[in-house]
């Protein structure tokens, strides 16, 4: 039950946060890789162990008509290909059983989604690939609620997971971000603060999620002051073209000076 067996993951005894950072959905393979470069070389120049996300497909959309994907298997080929010419570790979420044993073929963590994560066949089926297991914790769950869903990962002889606040429902098209999870997460395993899902407005009437990215700093570094394991970050070098999420992601090119703050701020409260 620890971050540090997470398979090829640099600087884990930095004693900095892990970051998981990357574009909402794999979209193209040169970007993907633009983007893993960048945050590769940041992450190594702030030593920061660093995990590498991409969706390999979004089952969970408002619209019909909304983009999906650009084919699992090539997504899942892409995220593999970046994992070995960067030798970082790699994250996707999955949706069906079946996708726990065809996308453990080419990632190192499995994550669970947090509409997903009461979902005990799935949660099963993830376990018993033997990979690592992120959970995301459910909008509408309670952070105590959190240790059936790890009992159920645990109860295959998988250990190695950890868990990820995203802010809990606040009225239909609102989230809001309780601080008093991270100590009760923090007792069940180790916990994740998803800093860009956090500020998300679903739910809205045009169909696509809103969202508040100018608070992304606020949320983060409240995350850090109050010890969280790690920061979960969506970022993309033009949110605003993200065929996913863009509303509420960080852009690219803001990524490193936040990081800087970030890693001194907890060179400060590490001691504590």
């Amino acid at each position: 039950m620890s971050i540090l067996n997470i398979p090829k993951l640099k600087f884990s005894n930095s004693k900095n946060f892990l970051l998981i950072a990357g574009p909402c959905i794999i979209e193209d393979e040169d970007l993907s890789l633009e983007i893993a470069s960048k945050i590769c070389s940041i992450s190594n120049n702030l030593e920061l162990p660093f995990v590498f996300k991409g969706s390999f497909k979004k089952a969970n959309r408002t619209k019909i008509d909304s983009f999906t994907g650009i084919g699992d298997l090539k997504s899942l080929s892409i995220l593999k290909k970046i994992g070995s010419a960067l030798d970082i570790p790699t994250i996707t979420d999955i949706h069906e059983t079946k996708d726990a044993e065809i996308a453990s073929k080419y990632v190192d963590i499995l994550q669970i989604p947090a509409f997903l994560a009461r979902q005990t066949d799935l949660l099963v089926s993830a376990a018993n690939t033997g990979k690592f297991i992120n959970i995301k914790k459910g909008q509408f769950m309670s952070p105590e609620s959190m240790r059936f869903a790890v009992e159920k990962i645990a109860s295959t002889g998988n250990k190695n997971f950890m868990i990820t606040d995203r802010g809990t429902q606040f009225g239909y098209q609102d989230l809001i971000v309780d601080l008093r999870s991270i100590p009760i997460l923090k007792k069940i395993g180790p916990t994740i603060l998803d800093v860009t899902h956090s500020l998300q407005k679903p739910n809205q009437n045009t169909g696509v999620s809103g969202g508040n990215p100018d608070l992304i700093e606020t949320i983060a570094r409240a995350g850090v002051v109050n010890s969280v394991d790690g920061l979960f970050i969506e970022t993309h070098p033009n949110p605003n073209e993200s065929k996913s999420d863009g509303a509420n992601m960080l852009q690219l090119d803001k990524l490193e000076s936040l990081l800087e703050r970030l890693v001194r701020i907890r060179q400060l409260v590490k001691d504590f």
